[in-house]
């Protein structure tokens, strides 16, 4: 199990972490409009590994329509962080570096301060960023990732993608939580749009992640 974290002031927002807030939905970052939506995707141990590997090989964005390029890794060393016991209690922090992973076609797995590029179209409209790994997670019934806004995106902002195995009925969820600024003037003037984007983002990114949704946007 391993978590990893990369903080630096290149996002273009402030509120950096915030889709983990348990309040995000009442108590959103000043100017954003929050989201969040979770699907039960399967069950079971299997269903889970291969969920989460869909989502750190960047699966929910790529197969969502966004073409995903310029992958960097984080400038410097990025370390694993700490484990967790079953719990989630701390049991000590990493000493080693985290080992780069990549997919069949050589795309790099997400990793803790990564820099990306999405380009797309989302409801008519370009959906085009440059994004920052906030943190990653992978644990025993957990696996997820945070992205936030740096630049050249009509919204700023962050996404949180998890997939949790739950021990109580071995049911696999799949979550994700945002908050979206308007940066462009269309969707200043019209906030209604923002959260149209966010809801076909969110249908696009099941499509995805689950079996159960397979067919093409």
């Amino acid at each position: 199990m391993r978590r990893g974290t990369f903080r630096d002031d290149t996002v273009d927002y402030a509120a950096v972490g915030a889709t983990h807030a348990p309040d995000l939905m009442q108590y959103p970052p000043e100017r954003s409009i929050p989201a969040e939506n979770s699907w039960r995707i399967g069950s079971g141990a299997e269903r889970f590994q291969s969920a989460g590997e869909s989502l750190l090989s960047w699966t929910a964005q790529r197969a969502a329509g966004l073409s995903v390029t310029d992958v960097r890794p984080a400038p410097g060393p990025t370390y694993a962080g700490v484990s967790f016991d079953a719990e989630g209690t701390p049991i000590a922090p990493s000493k080693s570096e985290v080992e780069q992973r990549f997919d069949a076609e050589g795309m790099p797995f997400v990793g803790p301060g990564m820099t990306l590029r999405v380009h797309g179209r989302v409801g008519g409209m370009r959906a085009d960023a440059e994004l920052r790994v906030i943190s990653v997670t992978e644990e025993k019934r957990r696996i997820g990732f945070v992205l936030g806004t740096v630049d050249g995106s009509v919204v700023s902002g962050e996404e949180s993608f998890d997939i949790e195995w739950r021990e109580d009925n071995d049911e696999v969820w799949f979550t994700v939580r945002a908050f979206d600024a308007p940066n462009s003037l269309l969707y200043r003037l019209v906030p209604a749009l923002v959260k149209r984007r966010r809801k076909e983002l969110f249908a696009r990114y099941l499509r995805a992640i689950s079996p159960l949704y397979a067919t093409p946007v």
